[in-house]
């Protein structure tokens, strides 16, 4: 299966290469640019070579899962298993929310990047034994046209509404993460909800949320990050980050120290503090 793979991209690589020039004088208007050509034209080649990459991956979890067969080795929950994994059932009830109000301050390519992190929150949680009580708020723009070409989302075990946190949840049990709070987080309290903005903005909105929590007048907080860790980027981190930490730490009983390390990429240049070592708050 896999030689018929590798014959198929070489293939196409060919006729991608035999063509690409026939492309661009016959094809692609005159009127685009050289930029814009060569990103069409690399689009198209995308698109051909997508169900290639696609059939490479089906193969190679096939091969994965054949090889834990023969070692005996469970590489995960089965699809039974994970119909248990439900909110309902979980004794974890810490709840989390994503505010999906950012629609407009995102292009299409960073609301994709936004839903794909949506859909790894959900990927995680419904993989954990006790998952977190997942809610999303706002969910009737962009956002929402987009991940409706998923066929099933409405299927996720997810509380969506498209009304306002504030009309869901009374205020007082709010409470905004942000990096840019003063007020640290050192638990989670299951009589709070904690409100992460959907937003991909690439520092281009600094400051927002806790605009926004404090024109609302909403709690806001952030993780104690420079308590246990040390970082060499800001500590701003994308939503299914935020999220991954904050499982690892409700329901999988790890420490903040372990949760930090576990999620945040070692690109960011982390290193846990020592016992002894002050924090820089």
């Amino acid at each position: 299966m896999i030689d018929n793979i590798q014959n198929c991209e070489e293939a196409i690589n060919e006729e991608i290469t035999d063509n690409s020039e026939k492309k661009e004088n016959v094809q692609v208007s005159n009127e685009l640019s050289k930029r814009a050509r060569k990103r069409l034209l690399k689009k198209e080649k995308w698109l051909k070579y997508k169900p290639i990459k696609r059939a490479k991956e089906r193969a190679k979890i096939k091969k994965r899962k054949e090889e834990a067969k023969r070692n005996n080795v469970k590489l995960g929950p089965t699809r039974k298993e994970l119909k248990q994994h439900k909110m309902s059932l979980s004794s974890c009830k810490v709840r989390v929310l994503l505010d999906f109000s950012f629609d407009d301050l995102m292009n299409e390519k960073d609301l994709h990047k936004c839903i794909n992190q949506f859909s790894h929150c959900y990927a995680i949680n419904r993989r954990c034994l006790n998952p977190l009580q997942l809610y999303v708020a706002n969910f009737k723009g962009k956002a929402k046209d987009i991940i409706q070409k998923n066929n099933g989302y409405n299927n996720w075990d997810v509380n969506f509404h498209t009304e306002d946190y504030c009309d869901i949840f009374k205020k007082e049990e709010l409470v905004y993460l942000t990096s840019d709070s003063e007020n640290v987080i050192e638990s989670l309290d299951t009589s709070k909800v904690y409100i992460i903005g959907a937003l991909v903005d690439h520092n281009s909105q600094k400051g927002l949320c806790l605009k926004i929590a404090t024109e609302r007048n909403i709690s806001h907080g952030r993780l104690p990050i420079d308590q246990f860790i040390q970082m060499k980027t800001r500590q701003v981190l994308t939503v299914d980050h935020v999220f991954h930490i904050l499982l690892n730490v409700a329901a999988c009983g790890l420490s903040w120290k372990d949760a930090f390390m576990k999620v945040i990429p070692q690109r960011k240049g982390i290193c846990p503090k020592s016992s002894s070592e002050p924090s820089s708050s």
